[in-house]
């Protein structure tokens, strides 16, 4: 099980292929709506040119398209929980494993390489305005905080010829 934080959850890229990751069976993605509360507000509020409505859309889709992903029962350990930020004894409280996001997607590719191909492949074939490439998905991922990741699945595609 891995809980996905608002910082990961934050970059289009990053997000899509996370959901896709577990939706392969990889890994169960939990996530709280506290988090999706953060996320999408900082959205609406950081990218004015999004749809406030396309972005109410996302994230009932996300709740739709990852099965058993929303995290509860966690909120009686808030209180008792000391954090330099106060903000976030509720991810601390939620999350009963935690990795970062690199370490995290290279183990999953080191699981099964192929799955997290698909999945990228399956995003780069979904973006259709405007159409992106496996290529430019690994740019994003890059941006996005993936680099070891990405240099795997580079690495992968040179070899594949």
């Amino acid at each position: 099980m891995v809980l996905l934080d608002a910082n990961v959850l934050y970059p289009n890229a990053l997000r899509d292929l996370l959901i896709r990751i577990a939706q392969s069976g990889l890994v169960r993605a939990k996530w709280t709506d506290e988090i999706l509360d953060e996320v999408f507000r900082n959205l609406k509020e950081n990218r004015p040119d999004l749809d406030p409505g396309k972005l109410d859309r996302t994230r009932e889709l996300m709740n739709c398209s990852v099965r058993d992903c929303l995290a509860t029962g966690y909120e009686p350990l808030v209180p008792a929980l000391t954090l330099p930020d106060p903000d976030d004894r509720h991810v601390l409280a939620a999350a009963i494993k935690a990795q970062g996001s690199d370490d995290f997607v290279l183990d999953r590719i080191a699981l099964n390489r192929r799955l997290v191909v698909e999945a990228v492949l399956r995003i780069a074939a979904s973006r259709r305005s405007p159409p992106t490439s496996f290529a430019e998905i690994l740019d994003a991922l890059e941006r996005a905080g993936l680099r070891k990741s990405v240099a795997e699945l580079r690495s992968w595609r040179a070899d594949q010829g």
